[in-house]
């Protein structure tokens, strides 16, 4: 069967600095009229760097979530960039590192019922300390913890953020041999 549902009128209820809302009228695969509120979102590109058996983090307040969380060095795309280059520019910008080598480990679809984001998840190798450059109104403090810190973090479910989860399972399973 095709599950595939057509997209009739696209309604646009808000459109802001960083995400545009969307209503849209839709048919489902079996032909009835149905609603889909979406979330339009450029992405966003993050970086694991691990030296010296300590991995780079980055403590950060969430407005959303009134806390502030541990996270690998992250930022949006602008339309159209390439997603490598963002991880890059992010690593130097938060971390203070320029690499020479980045991989892709995954492409993360974080929430896949009402937005199209894509995050882009890299692991960086090679680097080399420069200055960081925050943006303006980032505030952040960027630390290397060391791998068994972060796995008792882990543990006691510390650190939330998925994108980070993500990068630091990808490690600890290679690390093992997967």
């Amino acid at each position: 069967m095709d599950y595939i549902e057509k997209t009739v009128n696209k309604n646009y209820v808000f459109r802001g600095k960083i995400l545009t809302v969307r209503c849209d009228d839709a048919l489902l695969p079996d032909g009835r009229p149905c609603t889909r509120e979406i979330i339009e979102h450029n992405g966003g590109a993050c970086v694991l760097y691990v030296e010296n058996d300590a991995v780079l983090l980055v403590r950060q307040y969430r407005y959303p979530y009134g806390e502030s969380i541990y996270e690998i060095p992250a930022g949006k795309l602008e339309k159209g960039e390439d997603p490598m280059l963002a991880a890059a520019r992010e690593l130097e910008e938060e971390g203070g590192i320029k690499a020479e080598k980045l991989e892709l480990l995954f492409v993360d679809y974080p929430t896949p019922g009402y937005t199209d984001e894509k995050i882009y998840i890299y692991r960086a190798y090679d680097g080399k300390k420069t200055q960081t450059n925050l943006d303006d109104g980032e505030f952040l403090d960027a630390e290397f913890l060391p791998l068994a810190k972060v796995k008792e973090m882990l543990k006691n479910r510390e650190i939330c953020d998925g994108k980070t989860l993500i990068a630091l399972q990808a490690y600890f399973l290679e690390e093992l041999g997967f």
